[in-house]
């Protein structure tokens, strides 16, 4: 898992639970401080959320927190998740180097 964007739209109601389970995940991440992972997570005005990772250790899969988001996401979505390997083309102080 390199760079990778993710995005998805939930149903309707299913909002504040997703952003519950997402908020369990950058919390893990921040207690174990990994520091070749860099993970950004943004919700649109339409409910769409967009997930962009950068993870090459594949180190965000094994987080008890992942799972957990992961299990019930087909449930939660009115949109199936969508990935794309994604290339940075212009960075600017956005995503670390």
């Amino acid at each position: 898992m390199a760079k990778m964007l993710v995005r998805y739209r939930l149903k309707p109601g299913k909002e504040q639970e997703n952003e519950r389970l997402i908020e369990r995940v950058f919390q893990e991440l921040n207690e174990k401080g990994p520091e070749d992972v860099r993970y950004l997570c943004m919700k649109l005005g339409d409910g769409t959320f967009i997930h962009f990772v950068d993870d090459s250790a594949k180190f965000i899969p094994g987080l008890p927190a992942f799972q957990s988001f992961r299990s019930g996401i087909a449930e939660r979505c009115s949109e199936a998740p969508q990935q794309s390997d994604v290339t940075i083309v212009g960075n600017y102080r956005m995503i670390a180097d």
